[in-house]
């Protein structure tokens, strides 16, 4: 069984070597062009290049960090709803939400609430200062929260 191919990004599909990048990228986006090419057999140059086009394209957006949030300490985790003034878009909510290295995930979603927030925090008082700095934030008009007491599965 074959695995299926994304969508085309434009007039181009992404080619094996692309999918390969990402990989690499997706596994440690502070690899240099040189550790990726070993890894792909590819020059840095080469890398570097095809890096750039696929930057250019959209297909990668940016780099980021992903914290451990274990070795932070921030065991306590939350799910907060989060209601939004009339038209705030998702650009805007995403924007506001990156400023927060506490919020792991976040989505928008169908139903009342506009998205769906994950976040974890030292402990509860943490978890109120962020949660509060969210909801003062020009977009959100209002924030309901459930915190997580265990994890099931």
């Amino acid at each position: 069984m074959s695995t299926p191919r994304p969508p085309e990004f434009g007039r181009q599909a992404l080619d094996d070597t692309d999918r390969l990048l990402i990989e690499h990228l997706s596994r440690d986006g502070r690899a240099s062009y040189a550790e990726i090419g070993l890894l792909t057999n590819l020059s840095a140059t080469a890398v570097r290049r095809r890096i750039d086009r696929l930057r250019a394209r959209g297909v990668v957006r940016g780099f980021t960090v992903v914290l451990d949030p274990g070795l932070l300490g921030w065991r306590t985790e939350a799910f907060v709803e989060v209601y939004c003034r009339a038209r705030t878009s998702p650009e805007e909510l995403l924007a506001t939400l990156r400023q927060f290295p506490e919020v792991a995930a976040a989505w928008t979603v169908t139903g009342d609430p506009d998205a769906l927030v994950h976040l974890r925090a030292a402990d509860t008082r943490h978890l109120e200062a962020v949660i509060e700095r969210i909801r003062k934030e020009p977009g959100v008009q209002r924030s309901r929260s459930a915190v997580v007491l265990s994890q099931l599965i």
